[in-house]
């Protein structure tokens, strides 16, 4: 594991990235000064934002964690059934069969929260495969891919950092 904090300049490039993805900044999010610490490590990039492991990147994508409040309440909300859970914990991407329910619009290749529909608990999040108006008519099918869920490897590493 390599540890580091980053320099203002790449602050402002992790910055532009968060923006592309969430479409809010970070220091909208979080506050203007911020302390951004990486860990490298060989699952993903880990990012510390003030020491909270807020952001991941892997595969040249950043993606928020299910440790980041503030983006989990922005982003919209993908609704599955209880049958479901078990298999997207365990890494399966989004079958339309398994949604209940949709909050917020969102198009093709945006984040989206995944959540249960008993606890209304986030247990993953996804890209969308297609638009939510498009998904809404969808009965079959792969919908979202699976980025980052509870229990996977970046999960279980980043309980471990301190």
């Amino acid at each position: 594991m390599k540890r580091h904090f980053l320099k203002d300049k790449e602050i402002k490039n992790l910055e532009l990235q968060v923006y592309g993805a969430l479409h809010k900044k970070l220091s909208d999010l979080l506050g203007p000064k911020l302390r951004v610490e990486s860990v490298t490590t060989p699952e993903a990039e880990i990012f510390l934002v003030d020491g909270k492991p807020l952001l991941m990147k892997t595969g040249g994508t950043v993606t928020p964690t299910l440790h980041f409040d503030r983006a989990v309440e922005i982003l919209p909300k993908v609704i599955v059934d209880m049958g479901a859970v078990p298999h997207i914990c365990n890494g399966a991407d989004i079958m339309a069969p398994g949604i209940v329910g949709i909050e917020g619009k969102f198009d093709e290749g945006s984040f989206v929260v995944i959540v249960d529909e008993r606890h209304r608990k986030p247990i993953a999040i996804g890209t969308a495969n297609l638009s939510s108006t498009e998904m809404k008519g969808r009965k079959e099918g792969k919908v979202i891919r699976n980025m980052h869920f509870a229990g996977d490897s970046v999960w279980n590493l980043i309980k471990n950092l301190g």
